[in-house]
């Protein structure tokens, strides 16, 4: 009643004398409304706040723990933490997406140049370079560098599989088919990670999850993932798990570099959070565009020169490329002045991305390997005054909700 009193309608207002009862309580209604939304607000973002320490407390309190379990278990073999892989090589490790699987935080991806660019010479010396880097994520391996089956994680990607009708896609027939004849290939028992490769229109959610929790309940693979899927057919195969108690998948792999955000930046943090799926990225490099070897043209020996990557070359060459080929050059000055080449800042880009578990690096000899691998070093030195000159260069920073919010 003290706040409908204050306003113009009460006692030595305009209107001169008292308002009638029922004025009186709108007006504390309307008021008490008000104070009630401008509360709410106010808890909204206490709210929002106390949850983002939470969350930064738990990320904390669970690296606390694994560094103590990690040393009562090194004390107990007589160890020291210097003959861990971790240390020896520098190599973080990060779970993938919520799960307990624990991923280094570059990977070794095969889905192009161990396709016939290069030899199996050349294929088993760089797998044998990434794991004595402390690589243990191998992206469909066709061989591996002689270490224990334990210490690899190792997935495959099922959808193409021949040319009959039945031997594509995600039904399954095809998931059960496709992923025994991929292991028989690889001669192995189970990988680690099955991914759905892209969405599939012609089969029902439910039999997909379905069938991928079949392999899994059959030893076939530990977790299972997506691939180029959207935000929402995510969530609708995790309702469907939900739904019928089955496996949700635990992973989805996305494009990410400097000139491809918006998913992995907005989308994908927003699944993390809800339902605990992760982001394994590939093409850090944009297939060879942000190294700057297109900066002249196309190189006979480059993969924009194959007959099969037209599309790349049209890329290349096009306004848009050029523009690209331009930032590229204003970046490189970036990356001088932090000693490391154009590909070694593109890659620590992509890692300083904390919602990011894995980095999946395509390449085709030794020497590109180990530039690449030399991110890690490059990481600390990705702060945010390094991020928000890059952010400024690039002019196509995707803006999520939180920053509509603030």
């Amino acid at each position: 009643m003290l706040a409908a009193r204050s306003s113009g309608g009460g006692v030595g207002g305009p209107g001169g004398g008292h308002q009638p009862p029922n004025v009186h309580r709108k007006q504390s209604v309307a008021s008490l409304s008000g104070s009630k939304a401008h509360r709410s607000n106010s808890q909204d973002a206490k709210r929002n706040s106390f949850s983002g320490k939470k969350v930064a407390q738990q990320r904390h309190k669970a690296a606390l723990i694994r560094e103590l379990e990690t040393g009562w278990y090194l004390r107990m073999f007589g160890l020291g933490k210097e003959e861990t892989v971790a240390h020896k090589t520098g190599m973080p490790y990060r779970n993938l997406g919520k799960s307990g699987l624990r991923v280094s935080c570059l990977g070794l991806g095969t889905w192009v140049t161990f396709g016939g660019q290069v030899t199996d010479e050349v294929a088993e010396q760089l797998m044998t370079i990434a794991y004595e880097s402390g690589v243990n994520l191998f992206d469909t391996a066709e061989v591996y560098a002689g270490g224990r089956r334990s210490s690899l994680v190792i997935t495959t990607k099922l959808y193409w599989g021949g040319k009959a009708e039945t031997e594509r896609g995600l039904s399954r027939k095809h998931i059960i088919e496709g992923l025994k004849g991929s292991l028989q290939r690889m001669q192995m028992e189970y990988v680690d990670v099955v991914f759905a490769n892209r969405p599939d229109s012609n089969t029902p959610m439910e039999e997909i999850v379905r069938a991928m929790t079949y392999v899994i309940n059959q030893g076939m693979a530990m977790y299972w993932g997506t691939s180029r899927w959207t935000a929402m057919e995510i969530m609708e195969a995790y309702s469907v798990a939900r739904q019928f108690n089955l496996i949700p998948p635990v992973c989805e792999q996305a494009e990410y570099h400097l000139f491809q955000r918006e998913k992995v930046e907005v989308q994908l943090p927003e699944l993390y959070h809800k339902i605990g799926v992760g982001a394994m990225t590939w093409s850090p490099l944009a297939c060879g565009i942000i190294t700057g070897k297109y900066e002249n043209g196309i190189p006979e020996s480059s993969r924009a020169s194959m007959k099969s990557y037209q599309w790349l070359k049209e890329k290349i060459v096009s306004e848009d490329g050029r523009k690209q080929q331009a930032k590229l050059k204003e970046l490189n000055h970036i990356a001088e002045k932090l000693g490391c080449t154009l590909p070694q800042l593109a890659v620590a880009w992509c890692l300083r991305n904390e919602g990011v578990s894995s980095v999946l690096l395509g390449t085709s000899n030794p020497e590109q390997l180990t530039e690449n691998l030399g991110a890690i070093q490059v990481l600390p030195k990705m702060t945010s005054h390094v991020v928000s000159d890059i952010d400024h260069i690039l002019g196509n920073r995707p803006y999520s909700k939180k920053d509509y919010r603030s």
